[in-house]
């Protein structure tokens, strides 16, 4: 296959730039000062903390945001390179690295179609990421200068099959337990492996995370105690549960009213409901050697079932997309409609048009509220459709007499590559 030449690879760029400008410069160059890179700015003050030996939990940011630390000590550490830096150049560096991330994600999770197009796959990329720029999961990453692409990014590689070549001395499951060690949420993969008896992968990614907790264990003593001995427990360091923001289920039933039992009682069912079936779906990616739906469903479980779950947590749609488009990506229109849902919902802001909704006093009222739940019920609709995709894959399997989808991409990969034969004249009567 041919590769890309320069001039792919700049016009790649340019559609890039083209389509991402627009988010970038609302979020970097015009948005409030108060509101601006706001997580950045968590980050930093904790690198800071570290270095001067200030307490990094009890620290926070300046107002009016007042935002604490809410990361593991690892995270801390990791921070710590920005503190050398002002701000500002933080922040820009982190959109930068953010951008950077998400090519690398469209390159490895649009890889189907990316093999399709040939030459062309950097202009591909470049569309993908400028068009997910503008939705709220990843447009959010920008605004806030979030970590979740950085974590997507981990995840995607450690699963990937086959294992890319600068990989293959990095066991399976250790990308997951530094993202777990970084960041909880990843931990739904260890429960993923669980399930699906993946003892080796199970036990790296929880040998790895431990590994890197108790270092920074070594180096951070008190902080380890504090997180571990209580901050972990207090979602409200999160910030207001209750609100907009928090479009988890468990937010869904804040905002309901219900509190202590009441909450308990209604949340319980929603995880086992919600567990079993992202959890069955990435099961079944998994036995049909399908890693890219796979790692979609898990990272979808984490939305699903964390008790805050912000809009950005779902950056995962970047991998949802390409594995409900499946291996036919492009030439199956139920497919691609489905995924075209997926894209459109999320280029809506719905919790924010609630809020407007309601503060303008609009009729109906509870029109306005059902918007505001608008991701919450997009998470459900992603996981249905996910769930679609998958059934729809083992149809296909069965029609196509393969075992794993593994065996349906080589063969397209064989039909594209397969000289055209010399046609046959068409005789009157002929079949």
């Amino acid at each position: 296959m041919r590769r890309p030449t320069t001039r792919h690879w700049i016009l790649g760029l340019l559609v890039l730039v083209v389509l991402g400008a627009g988010p970038v410069a609302k979020f970097l160059v015009f948005f409030p000062q108060d509101q601006w890179q706001v997580d950045v700015q968590v980050y930093r003050e904790a690198g800071i903390s570290v270095l001067q030996g200030r307490p990094i939990y009890s620290q926070m940011t300046q107002p009016p945001q007042l935002l604490p630390f809410t990361y593991p000590p690892v995270a801390a550490l990791l921070a710590v390179p920005l503190a050398f830096v002002p701000f500002e150049v933080a922040a820009w560096g982190w959109t930068i690295a953010q951008l950077v991330a998400n090519v690398g994600i469209a390159w490895f999770a649009w890889y189907r179609l990316r093999h399709r197009v040939g030459v062309w796959a950097p202009v591909l990329v470049g569309l993908v990421v400028g068009v997910f720029l503008w939705t709220q999961p990843v447009g959010d990453g920008i605004r806030f200068a979030q970590v979740n692409a950085f974590l997507v990014l981990a995840c995607l590689l450690d699963l990937r099959r086959p294992r890319h070549r600068w990989l293959q001395a990095i066991p399976p499951g250790v990308l997951v337990g530094l993202a777990m060690a970084i960041k909880l949420t990843p931990g739904v993969f260890v429960i993923h492996y669980l399930l699906c008896r993946r003892w080796r992968e199970a036990f790296t990614a929880i040998g790895t995370a431990v590994f890197v907790s108790v270092g920074a264990w070594m180096v951070l003593p008190p902080a380890s105690f504090t997180f571990w001995g209580g901050a972990l427990s207090d979602p409200t360091r999160l910030g207001p549960n209750d609100g907009s923001a928090n479009q988890a289920f468990r937010g869904l039933l804040l905002r309901r009213g219900l509190e202590g039992t009441e909450l308990t009682l209604a949340w319980a069912p929603w995880l086992l409901l919600a567990g079993a079936a992202v959890f069955w779906v990435a099961h079944r990616a998994w036995r049909q050697g399908d890693w890219l739906a796979e790692v979609a469903a898990i990272g979808l479980a984490g939305f699903l079932l964390s008790p805050v779950s912000w809009v950005h947590h779902l950056h995962w749609i970047m991998v949802i997309v390409p594995a409900i488009l499946g291996v036919a990506a492009g030439r199956d229109l139920r497919r691609d409609l489905a995924g075209a849902v997926v894209i459109g919902w999320f280029l809506c802001t719905m919790p924010f048009w609630g809020v407007l909704w309601n503060r303008q006093g609009y009729d109906p009222a509870w029109f306005g509220d059902v918007l505001i739940e608008g991701n919450v019920i997009g998470s459900v609709v992603v996981l249905a459709l996910l769930a679609w995709a998958v059934r729809r894959t083992d149809r296909e399997l069965a029609a196509a007499g393969a075992s794993r989808v593994s065996d349906m991409e080589a063969s397209t990969s064989q039909e594209r590559q397969r000289p055209p034969g010399p046609r046959r004249p068409h005789r009157v009567g002929a079949p």
